[in-house]
């Protein structure tokens, strides 16, 4: 827009000419040339559209108040800078009146045109960003709108008035090719400027002031609606708690503060602008009330003759200062007005400021409680775990311990954290019940197999090395997991051997009874096998089952003591007297094919295959020397 203000000023502002006679220095002058004029209207309504980003920023009530009186403020000096505008077209068409034309038309035209060229690709830009924009607010909800629909309003104003400068740059270059005088180029300027003014978009609040009477006048402008606050977006809910929030409202109040400081360096640069125009007209102010003096005291020594030409001279110093007053209390008066538009930035800018300092000191102390919290929560863990090595011997007891602290202390870990960093109490609670449930449905067999490990490391519990059945599996344990516990399977009498696999089953399976889940108490690795003997008819039946009892406690008579401490330590462990005489027994089955004696003895597992040949052998033994001699007996 900058860029086709240039083109369409350079094109209204006089042609040098070298007839072109300087102006005096006792006379007033435009203290803008064509250019300068559109520039310095262009650079003012580019800082208006800064109210948008204002709208844009106000999410307090305080911020509301602001952006209403700057909004106020800011249509009054739109309306001043038209006023500067129209008043400085005029003057620079008096001074076209009395130039000669100049003959520079051609180079005019081409220049317009390249401006023209620019002019489109900028429109073009313009509409894409504008399509963009629409799509994105079709598929926008909630806080986002407002932003969005602001945006649109404002790419539309961009759009409409950089459209009337297209329209207009090209009127100026079909009169610059027609004829090329300087009166079409000051008309072309007088016509941008109502261009501009008409084209000022409706939707940033703006009252778009009057264009110029026919008569070439400058009137005044309009008094701008008061604008409505409830326009403004809608004030921020209350805040909340969480730590993501805190810094994200760190972050928005620093980004805030930096968007009102850059308004505020815009209202300081058009503030030079305006100064440096302002200096030029107290400049040439200067030096015709110089020369008003200087016609004063030659009047009192003046005749009658010379006092007519005095006369003449101070009438023309008059319209002179009228025509200086016409820009300058225009100018003097957007001055005052942006100085009160600054201050209220910066109010504004102490209170973000205020306001960023709170969040920060809110964020620091809420992350100081979460230390604070997750200090003591590692402390009672560490507490916990000196506890668990001082007063607990066992290995298998401080494991578990050791696994339910850690498990506790990484839960505990997640839920503050996960508390510290929510927004909304409710909306957690609701999403960890979700997730739980998704967890239970998804994950049962997982769940289970979880629950059940801690069933299976109890007190009569498995740990690794004990012998178990699974089924018709039986097996040392090797591995124990929080999911799986892995068994080297045995084989052979007793399960002496190993087969060279590896049987994985759930924990789950301490819940199965199909399946059923045998293992020997800690402590005691013994068993009870038994044989099964038939004794020869006519054998003294008494004396046959004492005979057998000495040969199989004989037969285990080396693995008696161990024996012994095992079943001693079965009877401390359950509290029961079952296995108090770990001895071997014989027991007679009368039956009508003859008397069957089982003897049943203890094993210890680790020698089970070498204690099932001692038994046998000594009990084979026994029976041979109750065989009768003779045939009668047989």
């Amino acid at each position: 827009m900058t860029v086709a203000a240039n083109a369409a000023g350079d094109a209204a502002s006089p042609p040098a000419s070298p007839a072109a006679a300087p102006a005096s220095a006792t006379s007033f002058s435009a203290p803008m040339s064509g250019t300068e004029v559109i520039q310095l209207l262009d650079d003012t309504v580019d800082w208006y559209r800064t109210l948008a980003v204002q709208q844009q920023l106000a999410n307090e009530p305080s911020d509301l108040l602001i952006l209403s009186e700057n909004r106020q403020i800011a249509n009054q000096v739109i309306g001043l800078a038209f006023d500067v505008a129209r008043a400085s077209a005029d003057l620079i068409a008096k001074e076209t009146a009395a130039a000669p034309p100049s003959d520079d038309a051609s180079a005019t035209s081409q220049t317009l045109a390249q401006r023209q060229r620019k002019l489109d690709a900028q429109t073009l830009a313009i509409q894409r960003e504008l399509d963009s924009t629409r799509q994105k607010l079709a598929a926008a909800a909630g806080k986002a709108r407002p932003q969005l629909q602001a945006k649109v309003d404002e790419l539309q104003g961009e759009l409409d008035l950089v459209g009337a400068k297209s329209n207009i740059l090209a009127s100026m270059a079909g009169v610059v090719s027609g004829n090329g005088d300087g009166s079409s180029s000051v008309g072309a300027l007088r016509s941008q400027i109502d261009a501009m003014a008409v084209a000022l978009p409706a939707s940033s609040g703006a009252a778009a002031p009057a264009p110029a009477s026919p008569s070439g006048s400058a009137p005044h402008s309009a008094a701008p609606a008061p604008s409505n606050p409830l326009a403004a977006p809608a004030i921020a809910g209350p805040s909340r708690f969480g730590l993501w929030d805190l810094a994200s409202d760190v972050f928005k109040l620093s980004e805030k503060s930096g968007s009102i400081d850059s308004v505020d360096r815009n209202t300081q640069e058009l503030q030079k602008s305006l100064g440096a125009i302002r200096d030029r007209i107290v400049t040439q102010m200067r030096a015709l009330s110089a020369r008003g003096d200087a016609l004063m005291a030659q009047a009192d020594s003046a005749d009658s003759n010379a006092l007519a030409g005095v006369h003449d001279q101070l009438d023309s110093l008059a319209n002179q200062f009228k025509q200086a007053s016409v820009i300058f209390i225009p100018l003097s008066r957007q001055s005052a007005l942006l100085n009160q538009y600054r201050r209220n930035l910066k109010n504004w800018h102490n209170a973000v400021h205020g306001q960023s300092r709170d969040a920060l000191q809110s964020l620091g102390i809420r992350l100081g409680v979460l230390l604070a919290i997750l200090a003591v929560v590692y402390a009672f863990a560490e507490i916990w775990h000196r506890a668990v090595l001082k007063y607990v011997h066992d290995s298998r007891r401080r494991y578990q311990l050791l696994l339910l602290r850690k498990i506790a202390l990484w839960s505990l870990v997640v839920v503050i954290i996960g508390f510290a960093f929510a927004s909304e109490l409710g909306s957690v609670v609701t999403f960890a019940g979700l997730i739980t449930a998704g967890l239970a449905v998804a994950m049962q067999s997982v769940l289970v197999s979880i629950v059940g490990y801690f069933f299976l490391i109890g007190k009569y519990g498995i740990r690794i090395g004990d012998r178990v059945q699974i089924g018709e599996v039986s097996g040392e344990v090797i591995e124990l997991g929080l999911v799986r516990m892995y068994l080297m399977e045995l084989a052979g009498h007793g399960g002496s051997g190993p087969t060279g696999r590896v049987a994985a089953f759930p924990n789950s399976v301490v819940f199965q009874v199909s399946s059923g889940l045998f293992k020997q108490i800690p402590g005691v690795n013994f068993t009870w096998h038994d044989i099964t003997l038939s004794l020869p008819a006519g054998t003294d039946y008494a004396s046959a089952k004492e005979k057998l009892s000495a040969a199989a406690v004989a037969a285990i008579a080396d693995y008696r003591e161990e024996i012994q401490r095992q079943a001693a330590e079965l009877q401390r462990t359950t509290q029961t007297s079952a296995g108090r005489d770990a001895v071997p027994t014989v027991q007679l089955s009368y039956t009508a094919k003859g008397v069957d004696a089982r003897v049943r003895y203890p094993v210890q597992l680790s020698h089970a295959a070498e204690i099932d040949e001692r038994m046998s052998e000594a009990l084979l033994q026994v029976i041979s020397s109750l065989t009768p001699k003779d045939p009668a007996g047989s």
